[in-house]
């Protein structure tokens, strides 16, 4: 995978970026940027993915927020995980959700206690060389000054006008004011920017990020939660913590895959790709009907077991060994056929998550965080910047289900950092964004990688795929029409999609960073 560097079979005019002393990779060149900063001034590798994770929620709103999750996977000579996800209000309740199919998703009830800041806060105590406010320069910088609209996010920001700017309530109009002053999204190019945003942020560096929990912030949040109908209190805020969690993996051939364990959905792809290890994909070319078949198999069964069992880990009535068993993954497998499967019903929520990737050669950081559905609940506290995520709609409403909605529980989540290692050694942090094409995107990713050798570039640029429901399949354009027939024929219902996730990626070999950012965002691969 690392020994094809000059090899691009596919048509996105992006190479690799290489280095010796640092990289970083994410969806959005000026948080890029603000990673690189951190590398230059002496921090490292959590800095500077610290530093672009807070600049995100500036430069890439449609998509994350000082109000998201946040996943973090750290390699330092050993791997560790960060979940860094929120839990329900105290006061949450069945009742609450009574004649309800779903948690609506622009509404109080969509809101846990958000998780991101307690994230950087933990990677920073246990890692962070920098002064904890000099991470949050850039980002305060982008917010105050303003900064264009990058293209992607540009297209983001008006489709999700048709969602929000319809809202009515008072919870909303604060939202509304910021993000879509006078009424429309800004056009890419246009400057934006949101001082209330860069205050909250200039807060939170001043605090440690306990204003946002035990302090001031706290404070407001949970007041204009009670007096526009959100359950969220101070205690909410005070209760909650960051955990330190042991990662989940897996062996796909020669590699080890990584995943942080439920409450997210990465034992999804470590469950498809243990499927996915009884066929000899490197027998047929990449781009075969059998290939991309068998994938989308393997990919429905793991999906009909997680959106089964996975939740809350502490609601579980399976753990994850048993879901990762290679002799239950043996007998999943004799379920595959030369035809497709109905099976699975994952749905197909709007994705809306930021990855990113650090690495200074010794420290290597895997971090996702995520509002989701785009801008989140639509709900933004007057005056602070601070637009509220919608986690909670990862609850289900059916009763007995281990995600069933309850009180101080995380949801199920969609958002997931992945990492690769082989014979004990690093090989390096990746991850493909976008609400439940998320596993996919990983399986997809690690077939290129492993069963066909291709550099991280080549292997993010590669045409994919996405099981929705039933038979349901969506191809990206770039699939050839001889597949997408084939599929047809042996019974998948196909149709053209639009979006596929959007990856970044850092692989090392001996002391060189090989980085790779792929062209469906305005992402930026840098290395020094």
């Amino acid at each position: 995978m690392l020994s094809q560097l000059t090899q691009y079979p596919y048509p996105s005019g992006r190479r690799v970026v290489m280095g010796n002393r640092g990289a970083v990779a994410t969806s959005q060149p000026l948080a890029a940027l603000a990673g690189m900063e951190m590398l230059w001034q002496g921090g490292n590798a959590v800095d500077a993915a610290i530093a672009t994770a807070i600049a995100l929620t500036v430069v890439e709103p449609t998509s994350n927020g000082i109000g998201s999750d946040a996943f973090a996977l750290v390699w330092d000579g050993k791997l560790h995980g960060l979940n860094a996800s929120g839990r329900s209000a105290q006061a949450l309740t069945t009742e609450h959700c009574a004649g309800m199919n779903r948690i609506p998703e622009q509404h109080w009830l969509s809101v846990t206690v958000p998780g991101a800041v307690s994230g950087w806060r933990s990677l920073w105590e246990r890692w962070g060389q920098l002064p904890f406010e000099q991470l949050f320069v850039p980002a305060i910088r982008y917010a105050e000054e303003g900064y264009p609209v990058s293209p992607e996010t540009a297209l983001a920001w008006r489709q999700a006008e048709k969602t929000y700017l319809p809202l009515q309530g008072e919870a909303f109009q604060a939202f509304k004011q910021v993000f879509f002053p006078g009424d429309r999204a800004p056009a890419a190019g246009e400057t934006w920017r949101s001082p209330a945003h860069a205050e909250t942020l200039r807060a939170i560096a001043q605090s440690g990020g306990d204003c946002f929990y035990t302090g001031e912030l706290a404070k407001k949040i949970a007041a204009f939660a009670a007096a526009t109908g959100g359950l969220l209190t101070q205690a909410d805020f005070a209760a909650h913590q960051a955990d330190w969690v042991e990662p989940i993996a897996t062996n796909y051939r020669d590699i080890t895959v990584w995943e942080i364990p439920p409450n997210g959905q990465g034992i999804a792809a470590l469950m498809a790709l243990n499927i996915l290890e009884g066929f000899d994909l490197s027998r047929y070319p990449r781009e075969s009907p059998e290939v991309y078949h068998w994938q989308i198999e393997a990919m429905k069964l793991a999906f009909a077991d997680a959106h089964r069992y996975v939740a809350d880990a502490g609601s579980m009535l399976l753990k994850h060994p048993e879901l990762l068993s290679k002799v239950y993954a043996r007998d999943r497998r004799q379920l595959i056929s030369d035809t497709a499967l109905p099976l699975a019903e994952p749905g197909l929520p709007k994705g809306g998550t930021v990855y990113l990737a650090a690495s200074d050669g010794e420290l290597m950081v895997s971090f996702i965080q995520s509002n989701y559905m785009g801008f989140g609940s639509g709900i933004l506290v007057p005056g602070t910047g601070v637009a509220l995520h919608n986690r909670a709609v990862g609850f289900t409403l059916e009763a007995g289900h281990p995600n069933t909605v309850a009180p101080s529980k995380r949801p199920f989540h969609t958002i997931i950092p992945g990492f690769l290692t082989r014979n004990g050694q690093p090989l390096g942090p990746f991850g493909v964004m976008g609400a439940h094409m998320q596993p996919q995107g990983h399986l997809q990713v690690v077939v290129n990688l492993v069963d066909y050798g291709m550099n991280p570039q080549a292997a993010l640029d590669a045409p994919r795929w996405q099981f929705v429901r039933d038979n349901l399949v969506l191809l990206e354009p770039t699939v050839s029409q001889n597949i997408a027939a084939a599929l047809a024929d042996r019974g998948h219902n196909v149709r053209p999609g639009s979006f596929f996730g959007r990856g970044q990626m850092i692989l090392s070999t001996n002391s060189t960073l090989v980085a790779a950012s792929e062209p469906r965002a305005d992402g930026l691969a840098l290395a020094w």
